[in-house]
């Protein structure tokens, strides 16, 4: 089975929020938090759905749900970007569909190393653990400096994935360094989980700036939907790491 299942983050931008004005109930803080619980349960539903269909008897007949998940949640995905009124229907669905293709590539990953799934589910919400209290403490904080380098670092990351899967798709080639189970490959593997990590505080930022300036009720959704993009990108990247020191 091929390796695809690499995305990258952050949907919560300045552009997102900026000059959105609340014409009623305005955004809160514990508004955003429930509905990122929500759609996280939504996710765990669909994706108990997909992993129990692949450790079935016919576990080939995961696969398409998988694929249409991952092809659907990039196409939700992108669509809840360019249109964040839409966020209330379309985060929920997103989430569904992101549920449908991480059951089956966490299935496909515990298949290869057994018990590996449920780490990286720990390692995952670990992380985010600490990123938040590191945040609401000051520890780390949103400058514009760190926005920028997060930024410039999530977007080399995905031209590089972006080109590495178009390599491979037409002329057959890798990059087997990074891929690898070596010092390099684990070691550029923790450098994207530790970006994928930082991509959390601009989310917790952001959501907060979006709080303080009154953003419209529906933002909740879109502040969800933001956290979601980045966990799920952190949990595969963690699936990632993980597999390969598995490897050595």
């Amino acid at each position: 089975m091929p390796n695809p299942f690499r995305t990258t983050n952050p949907v919560l931008t300045e552009k997102a929020f900026r000059d959105v004005v609340a014409t009623g109930e305005a955004m809160t803080l514990q508004g955003t938090v429930n509905k990122t619980g929500l759609l996280l349960l939504f996710a765990v539903i669909t994706a108990a759905w997909t992993w129990g269909m692949a450790h079935s008897q016919s576990p080939e007949a995961a696969v398409p749900w998988m694929w249409g998940g991952l092809l659907g949640g990039l196409v939700v995905g992108l669509a809840t970007t360019f249109k964040p009124q839409w966020s209330a229907w379309t985060a929920p669905v997103y989430a569904l569909l992101e549920g449908l293709a991480l059951g089956g590539i966490s299935a496909y990953y515990d298949h290869l190393y057994p018990g590996i799934a449920v780490q990286a589910v720990g390692l995952t919400f670990s992380v985010l653990l600490v990123m938040l209290l590191t945040y609401k403490t000051g520890m780390i904080r949103a400058t514009q400096g760190l926005k920028m380098g997060v930024i410039a670092a999530t977007g080399g990351i995905a031209l590089l994935y972006m080109t590495e899967i178009f390599m491979g798709a037409f002329f057959h080639l890798s990059v087997p360094a990074i891929n690898g189970s070596g010092v390099i490959g684990i070691g550029f593997s923790i450098f994207v989980v530790c970006i994928a990590a930082l991509n959390l505080v601009l989310n917790f930022d952001m959501i907060e700036t979006a709080v303080s300036n009154g953003a419209p009720k529906y933002m909740e959704w879109y502040g969800a939907f933001g956290m979601m993009v980045t966990l799920v990108w952190l949990y595969l990247e963690m699936l990632r790491l993980l597999s390969k020191v598995r490897r050595r």
